[in-house]
């Protein structure tokens, strides 16, 4: 396994975190992703330990907060030797205030996970979402009452609009608040939008970045083939969540099949290890369903792609333009970029 640190923190995560998206005891609200229950959680827990991770992710909103509840008891007897994270944002009950960002859905669901964990603290806190009808300030103020109440070492935020982030980091070093480490966001060989605005936000203020979605709900596993996509047993039929083409997305599975064969490895493998190989990742999450699923994806660690190979997947899915991207680059001085060799 490999290791980093988490941002400008002294905390030390492997670069593969486990995702608890798909544990249940029993909700199937989301029938597609919640299938693992309590037995096999513990297997795929006590799996991903030995081979060295040791940072373990959740939300409040996974599986009605089930998720929460079978990795606190996974992780029990291993509390001190691992790290938690779990998410706050997301709807958890009828009510209205049940949602967001608020102060007082934070405080009241902090406590909330840490009693499904069954902890006293949890490593890191993330904001899950953007909260539109919540002051940014309000919310700030909150996570800092959560570190400094000790129930959070740490704080993130995941799929925040770069300029969001800045404006909070901006706000959180003015008022000596708890300050973001990183961000969990979607980043895929099919979703690279994060390298426009939010990888060189988190460049300039030197915050880590965790991945969620690492294969594009499976996809870059390379098991789907144009006539199996639409059957009614797959993760599709029952949560296509992340808007890519699908089409394209079948002929860069091709072209990592040839590099697989290279490194003697999975397609998953490859698209884990491109993920890996790029400067502003700190740590990508793998999600199971089955043992086999899981010890494929550990197996990453071990792939180190050329930088060559690297630059074939990148060009295999270039980025669109975007103003103002697009004007940006034109009016580049480019006798200094050939200079500074960029």
């Amino acid at each position: 396994m490999q290791y980093t640190m988490l941002g400008q923190t002294g905390l030390l995560i492997s670069r593969l975190a486990f995702g608890a998206m798909t544990f249940t005891s029993g909700n199937k609200d989301i029938g597609a992703i919640y299938k693992v229950g309590a037995q096999l959680a513990d297997e795929l827990v006590g799996h991903a330990l030995s081979a060295g991770v040791n940072l373990f992710d959740t939300a409040d909103g996974y599986a009605g907060g089930e998720s929460e509840t079978l990795l606190g008891q996974a992780l029990k007897s291993r509390r001190n030797d691992v790290l938690i994270a779990t998410k706050v944002g997301f709807r958890t009950g009828p009510a209205l205030m049940q949602s967001g960002l608020s102060r007082r859905h934070i405080l009241w669901s902090i406590d909330q996970s840490l009693k499904r964990l069954n902890t006293d603290w949890v490593d890191i806190y993330i904001a899950h979402r953007e909260d539109p009808h919540t002051p940014l300030e309000e919310t700030l103020w909150a996570l800092d009452a959560v570190v400094r109440s000790g129930k959070a070492r740490y704080i993130g935020f995941s799929n925040w609009s770069a300029w969001k982030v800045a404006a909070a980091l901006e706000i959180q070093k003015a008022n000596g608040l708890a300050p973001f480490t990183h961000g969990q966001m979607h980043y895929s060989l099919l979703g690279r939008d994060v390298e426009r605005d939010v990888a060189p936000m988190m460049r300039r203020y030197g915050l880590g970045m965790t991945v969620w979605s690492p294969l594009s709900s499976g996809f870059l596993s390379g098991k789907y083939t144009p006539q199996t996509l639409s059957s009614p047993d797959n993760r599709f039929s029952g949560f296509d969540l992340l808007p890519f083409d699908k089409e394209h997305g079948f002929a860069v599975v091709e072209r990592m099949r040839g590099i697989a064969r290279r490194h003697n490895a999975s397609v998953a493998q490859v698209a884990l290890a491109w993920l890996l190989a790029k400067d502003a990742v700190s740590s990508v999450l793998i999600g199971a369903s089955k043992l086999p699923q899981l010890e494929d994806n550990l197996g990453a660690a071990g792939i180190k792609l050329s930088a060559e190979e690297v630059a074939e997947l990148d060009a295999a899915t270039p980025l669109a333009p975007v103003y103002p991207n697009w004007f940006i680059d034109n009016l580049a001085d480019r006798p200094a970029v050939e200079a500074l060799g960029r």
